[in-house]
């Protein structure tokens, strides 16, 4: 589980070393997991509905093999501070265990276009 302690170092190593202003709105990214396709896609409808856009959903095997798990990558332009972003994370945690998915895996974050 992703702690409000990571979140500090994350905007600590952004402000030192990322090349864009982590006190603008950035683009951050959410993933999510489960071995049953169907349910990423019925959570991905909601998250949709949320206003974050669907990037896709992959498999996490090469081609030609049955995958293990799929993976949700949802994405959507937002300000945060450790604080929400610790937030968010709390709520996505609640959502994958609402809709009983295997995981809520984290987040990634680059400039906005």
């Amino acid at each position: 589980m992703i702690t409000k302690e990571d979140m500090v170092e994350l905007f600590a190593d952004m402000k030192q070393n990322a090349p864009w202003d982590s006190s603008k709105p950035l683009l951050w990214g959410y993933f999510f997991a489960d071995p049953t396709k169907s349910k990423l896609e019925g959570a991905s409808a909601q998250l949709k509905a949320k206003g974050y856009q669907v990037v896709g959903i992959y498999d996490s095997e090469p081609e030609g093999e049955t995958p293990a798990l799929w993976w949700l990558h949802v994405e959507k332009v937002e300000k945060h501070t450790a604080d929400t972003l610790h937030a968010r994370n709390q709520e996505f945690y609640k959502f994958a265990e609402e809709h009983q998915l295997e995981s809520y895996d984290g987040m990634d974050v680059g400039p906005a276009a």
